[in-house]
């Protein structure tokens, strides 16, 4: 079985259950999950989690990402993309500086409400469950970041431009809002995910490096995947790594508390709460622990112990 994470370019027309439900097959495992979903027309990087990695697709959820997008001033859809049905059209009388403008002012934290076609819950249910039966419900606006925006181009009524933000924003619904300051709407045309910056670890997926699906059914034909899986613990370059001594080693694989002499090196940790990347008597790597400073021990955060080790 592959344990580790990578990252897969998802192409248009796919959904991101898509991807995972094929890279099942490819590699032959059914543990697999993905960290943030894509909309089937958008592509570009899609983090997968395999094997003992899937601890981790919560922690990973929490990220910021970039974008490069392409969006269509003087429309309306109910899907706020170009997949969905029209429902309005509109002249777009606005010079390319009141494009900039309106562009730029969304830079910051504000208030969006998420579209209807989208994976949110609302008393149980899938908003696109609902808005596909025709039903549409107030959503709460969601606070959200735009770290920065800059076009790329403007040759109107279409704007192309990448951005950074934080985890749940919708670029839909933010070419909606600016179409709707400019008074004539908008959609979003086209979208790639150009990278995602793994909260927590110091990594960045990027684009340039995503393998598509074509791409890692052949590595696996050739035996080269494993080149391009990142380990679990390569997820942490900055924490400090324990190895536990032999006495150490029964605790760390019963998930107990560990103390200090049960490291074969000296205790680093000084900071409560800090987390901590544990290594068994043999130097595999088996755990992320967290440090508490007040009783001087450590306690288990997320274990990574194969199906025959516990």
């Amino acid at each position: 079985m592959y344990n580790g994470v990578i990252n897969v370019y998802k192409e248009p027309g796919f959904t991101s259950f898509d991807v995972v439900a094929k890279l099942r097959g490819i590699l032959k495992q059914k543990k697999i999950g993905h960290t943030g979903t894509l909309d089937p027309d958008a592509e570009g990087v899609l983090v997968v989690c395999l094997g003992k990695a899937t601890k981790l697709c919560d922690m990973l959820t929490d990220k910021d990402k970039s974008y490069e997008a392409v969006m269509l001033l003087g429309r309306t859809t109910d899907t706020e993309d170009s997949s969905g049905k029209v429902l309005t059209k509109s002249e777009v009388n606005v010079t390319k500086e009141q494009v900039a403008e309106a562009v730029y002012s969304f830079v910051g934290r504000y208030d969006q409400i998420p579209p209807m076609y989208s994976a949110i819950k609302v008393n149980g249910k899938k908003l696109c469950e609902l808005a596909r039966n025709g039903v549409e419900v107030e959503r709460s606006p969601r606070p959200v970041v735009i770290h920065d925006i800059k076009i790329l181009s403007m040759e109107l009524p279409r704007v192309t431009f990448r951005t950074t933000c934080s985890k749940g924003t919708y670029i839909r619904s933010l070419c909606r809002d600016i179409g709707e300051k400019l008074g004539c709407g908008g959609i979003m045309e086209h979208l790639v995910r150009s990278s995602v910056n793994a909260a927590g670890t110091g990594i960045i997926f990027t684009e340039e490096e995503a393998l598509t699906l074509r791409q890692i059914e052949e590595k696996v034909s050739n035996h080269q995947i494993e080149d391009f899986i990142l380990p679990v613990d390569a997820l942490f370059p900055d924490l400090v790594r324990y190895q536990v001594t032999e006495e150490g080693n029964k605790k760390l694989y019963n998930g107990n508390i560990l103390q200090s002499k049960d490291f074969l090196t000296d205790c680093q940790e000084k900071k409560d709460g800090a987390k901590c990347l544990m290594y068994d008597k043999e130097g595999k790597f088996t755990a992320i622990y967290r440090f508490y400073a007040d009783l001087h021990i450590w306690k288990a955060d997320k274990m990574f112990l194969g199906e025959n080790e516990k």
